[in-house]
């Protein structure tokens, strides 16, 4: 008797955007992937849509920013935002995508 061979699939799949992430993409300073190749690459898909801002970390030569964010805050806040909470856990050939998400609220509005 011969064995039959059997097949066992598990299959998932979604849609993706591309770029593949939406607000803010976190280059190592070693990342397999160059500064200058994401820049072209972002520049096909999505032209003009994103601000690289180099670092001076240790680990992290430069950010990808969505430049939607950049119209409500600055990128100095930003970049020190993430140099706090993002760029510690970041090693030097990894590339990050973090989810950065604004609101804006004022407390009170005085007009004459």
């Amino acid at each position: 008797m011969k064995n039959s061979i059997k097949y066992s699939v598990s299959l998932k799949f979604e849609e993706i955007k591309l770029p593949p992430f939406e607000d803010i993409l976190v280059l190592g300073k070693h990342s397999p992937h160059g500064k200058q190749g994401i820049s072209k690459s972002f520049n096909l898909l999505i032209p003009n849509g994103f601000e690289v801002i180099d670092t001076d970390h240790e680990n992290v030569s430069c950010v990808f920013v969505n430049k939607r964010i950049l119209v409500k805050m600055p990128k100095e806040k930003i970049l020190k935002i993430l140099a706090s909470n993002v760029f510690p856990y970041v090693s030097e050939q990894e590339i990050v995508k973090v989810d950065f998400k604004v609101k804006i609220s004022y407390d009170v509005i005085e007009e004459e």
